[in-house]
């Protein structure tokens, strides 16, 4: 291995060791929602899945906080400015705080008709109802995490995120299990958990933002016309973003439109998979930094190498991953629920969960490549696209929903959760090849201090 290559290595692990560790820890957040709220039953489980999807869309459109700041941060980085990469953290941190509490009043009242969207059950619905209520207070917080991690990934930094995420999910566990089992509140203890824990995240954060800030001697208070700017420059990946969460949230309305023990499954399963997608993204938080700092300084080389180096890495990953699901598979669904049927059907649809972790891979490290270049049109028309390719695809599952529950066995339900898989790798392989077509162009690698 030459000295440039074995250089390479250290690079990726030193950013995608730590954006790992701290990647994995986030949907922990979820999974041990999801583990002691399954305590509770069947309806309380579902209802978590219906409000997940609910507050994962209400954050995650604005992921751009994150992943358009690093992108930003790292080309000024990379041009030799380092106040001037904090001055666009700031801003971004600014507009977080902006849209949190927007998001928040929009979730806070909209709990019921947002919930409702789903079609699930009453008593789903209202197990709903209650964890948004108490969730929204947190988003505000949860926007602020996502920009001031994106400012700290721009500046080669995935060290502070991971201590602030294994602080958050420590307490957010010993509060859920305290608020739920000790208190008794039910569903809306695990809410407030998580609320609490994201708010302490947020303040951790923002500390070391502020700190940054004085060494450099960069303002703090907010620019209404830059931080507009920010807006504008997030702009194509929140078209991106909400093309993805439609087709997140189209899964789920059709996984409730199955029935509870389907959406329960579905819910414990699609929870496993983005705890998958977390520990993948680590790669690709590695690729937004060094694509964008490479750029800033002109160097086309090292960002085609690393190119290929995180790409094998992303596919390599996929594989150790999907083995893992699959050696573990028949003792995942206990730990969530008793119900016999819900824990088949997860078994079921984590099969097919594991065989698409390779392609997952690929998809996400080619996706932090171009995030991290600026391609934001480019993304946001290619996540368009294939919305419109898997519409037909996941409503065919929605049409055959009787004729794949067979009456409601337990054979059917595990069939109608397998299949709903299936259509989602369908979309994974579209959206593969697109980005596939993209990257071994070089219209995607545009140099300068701003794109």
């Amino acid at each position: 291995m030459s000295a440039t290559a074995d250089g390479q290595h250290r690079e990726v692990l030193r950013l995608a060791v730590p954006a790992f560790l701290a990647l994995v820890a986030e949907p922990l957040f979820l999974l041990v929602d999801s583990a002691i709220v399954g305590r509770l039953g069947v309806e309380p489980l579902a209802g978590l899945g219906v409000a997940s999807a609910v507050l994962l869309t209400a954050a995650n459109v604005f992921v751009f906080l994150a992943y358009g700041t690093t992108s930003v941060v790292a080309r000024q980085l990379g041009a030799g400015s380092r106040a001037g990469a904090v001055g666009a953290g700031i801003d971004g941190t600014w507009l977080a705080v902006v849209l949190g509490a927007l998001t928040t009043a929009l979730v806070g009242f909209g709990a019921r008709p947002l919930a409702a969207l789903f079609g699930a059950s009453a008593d789903v619905a209202d197990q709903a109802v209650t964890y948004l209520r108490v969730s929204a207070l947190g988003l505000p917080a949860m926007l602020v995490v996502l920009a001031t991690t994106g400012v700290l990934r721009g500046l080669q930094d995935t060290r502070t995120p991971l201590v602030a995420a294994l602080g958050g999910f420590t307490a957010n566990a010993l509060l859920n299990v305290w608020f739920v089992h000790g208190l008794g509140w039910g569903i809306a203890g695990s809410a407030w958990g998580t609320v609490i824990a994201q708010n302490g995240m947020a303040v951790a954060l923002v500390v070391v933002l502020v700190r940054e800030a004085g060494r450099h001697r960069v303002p703090l208070r907010a620019h209404p016309g830059r931080v507009l700017a920010a807006a504008r420059g997030g702009v194509p990946l929140l078209v991106r973003t909400l093309a993805l969460r439609a087709v997140l949230v189209l899964t789920t309305w059709v996984a409730a439109g199955l029935g509870d023990v389907p959406l329960a499954s579905y819910q414990v399963t699609a929870t496993i998979w983005s705890f998958l997608t977390f520990a993948l993204d680590a790669l690709a938080i590695a690729a937004q930094a060094i694509t964008g700092r490479a750029l800033g300084a002109g160097d086309l080389a090292t960002t085609r190498a690393a190119t290929r180096l995180m790409v094998r890495w992303g596919v390599l990953g996929g594989v150790v991953l999907g083995l893992v699901v699959l050696v573990a598979r028949p003792w995942v669904g206990p730990l969530f629920t008793p119900d016999a049927g819900v824990q088949a059907a997860i078994a079921a649809g984590l099969v097919v969960v594991a065989l698409g972790q390779p392609l997952s891979g690929f998809v996400f490290v080619v996706d932090g490549v171009l995030i991290g270049a600026g391609d934001g049109r480019w993304l946001a028309g290619a996540m368009l696209a294939t919305l419109l390719a898997y519409l037909p695809v996941v409503l065919g599952v929605h049409l055959a929903g009787d004729w794949l529950l067979q009456g409601g066995s337990a054979r059917g339900t595990s069939d109608a959760v397998t299949w709903l898989w299936v259509a989602f790798t369908v979309f994974m392989a579209v959206r593969g090849t697109l980005m596939w077509m993209r990257v071994r162009t070089d219209r995607w690698m545009v140099v300068g201090a701003t794109r």
